[in-house]
């Protein structure tokens, strides 16, 4: 009877499954419809493109946040690993469209990973031995280096002109040419999907958990015996990997590589940008960050000349008022839905968003009207913008610009005090919620 009982109580501490996080389930199936549908939805040819964009973007967002949020190492040079995998897989398909190298289309990326990866392991060796402020400018420095190498190597970067190719080369693979743009796309869907299901399960890998304690806490990594240089240099070359793996696709959906473009520091620039906007702390961040750049750099871009200046507002008053990024106002948001709280605050946000939008309206006209003055001035002083007929030279466009500016910044001001007693009050009535909970 008691080997019995003794099997029977073996067999159960050695066969017990954990219960299916059905949230996880649900957000993972979520986001594959979203990737499936989304062409579906969104039918234009610009909207396809967009979406491809996003696509890859997402992949190499997520991978510089495996550097910044992750590791804490803010890096200034991650579109090097970008840049040279999307050049190793550029050359990988000219060679395999002659026949001197054979290897299918799908597999491209996964060539521009092996060498964002290789790189990864050649310069962060060196990269990684500091942390902090070091770390930010040596990563600057490489990526200023291999940059300028793009003009003196011609013969790999292509010089000014870049690399061109064609993706359509060898056999079909299952029918698919990858000639139309809607099958690039769901092939960077697949990639999209997988990569982010595997930079996520590396979050709770030992070494990803190990790479957070290095970012909180350094020295008492080292005194429990781990070496935060190699925990670095590791997380280092997996993050060189997907943004490899990002550059072969961007190499792909475009068909064209060029080297000022694709490793200089404005491209890096815009991936901890944007990144940072997203939410760096939450690893959904990125993805916001992703859907972000493609909207300014494509859309933003061809709304005003002035997008550059816009978005370096946005920076500022996100860094100012929400640093944790637009991810953290989710979070925030979906805290107060949690505890039921979240109607109380319908009517402040609409406030706040109503009074803000007309504050950044009459800014706005400001800015298109200078901008007019300094880049169009030969085109004559009437300008048009959001439907309206602005004067640049008018007395009457400029003040009446300064006073719906000065209107809704003031109103905006006045429902901001309002909505922070709110807050404050609903912040205090959670807590109070939260203590009786732990009480019973």
């Amino acid at each position: 009877m008691n080997s019995m009982t003794n099997t029977a109580s073996s067999a159960t501490a050695h066969y017990r499954f954990k219960p299916w996080n059905v949230g996880r389930f649900v957000i993972w199936s979520l986001f594959a419809i979203a990737l499936i549908i989304a062409p579906m939805l969104f039918r234009s040819s610009l909207a396809l493109t967009m979406l491809s964009q996003i696509g890859y973007l997402i992949i190499i967002c997520l991978s510089y946040n495996m550097l910044l949020g992750q590791g804490g190492m803010l890096s200034f040079g991650h579109a090097v690993y970008t840049g040279l995998g999307s050049f190793i897989a550029i050359h990988a398909m000219n060679m395999a469209g002659k026949g001197s190298f054979n290897i299918p289309l799908v597999l491209i990326p996964i060539v521009g990973g092996l060498a964002g990866a290789f790189f990864a392991i050649l310069l962060g060796f060196v990269t990684t031995k500091k942390s902090g402020t070091t770390f930010a400018m040596i990563t600057l420095g490489i990526g200023e280096l291999v940059a300028s190498m793009a003009l003196m190597f011609p013969e790999f970067f292509g010089g000014e002109g870049g690399i061109t190719t064609d993706r359509v080369y060898g056999q079909s693979f299952f029918g698919i040419t990858f000639g139309p743009a809607i099958q690039v796309y769901y092939l960077i869907a697949v990639y999209c999907f997988v990569c982010t299901a595997a930079m996520f399960a590396f979050t709770g890998t030992p070494l990803g958990r190990i790479l957070n304690a290095v970012r909180d806490n350094p020295e008492r990594v080292e005194f429990i015996g781990y070496n935060t240089q190699r925990v670095r240099y590791f997380a280092f070359i997996i993050a060189g990997f997907f943004a490899g793996i990002g550059g072969g696709l961007a190499t792909i959906n475009f068909e064209i590589v060029t080297g000022a473009d694709s490793l200089n520091v404005v491209r890096s620039g815009g991936y901890l940008l944007f990144t940072f906007l997203g939410g760096a702390t939450f690893f959904f961040g990125p993805i916001i960050g992703a859907v972000l750049l493609v909207l300014a750099s494509v859309l933003l871009s061809e709304l005003s000349k002035a997008w550059l200046l816009y978005l370096g507002l946005v920076f500022l008053f996100m860094v100012m008022y929400a640093p944790g990024g637009v991810a953290s106002l989710i979070m925030m948001n979906l805290r107060l839905a949690k505890f039921g709280k979240l109607r109380q605050l319908w009517t402040s946000y609409l406030g706040l968003g109503g009074t803000a939008l007309v504050g950044v309206l009459g800014a706005a006209c400001m800015i298109e009207m200078t901008y007019h003055l300094q880049l169009n001035a030969a085109l004559g002083s009437e300008l048009t913008f959001l439907g309206a007929t602005l004067n640049a030279k008018g007395f009457a466009s400029w003040f009446g610009a300064i006073f719906v500016m000065v209107t809704g910044f003031s109103l905006f001001e006045l429902c901001r005090r309002q909505f922070v007693r709110q807050w404050g009050k609903i912040q205090e009535e959670i807590e109070h919620e939260i203590k009786r909970g732990e009480a019973v």
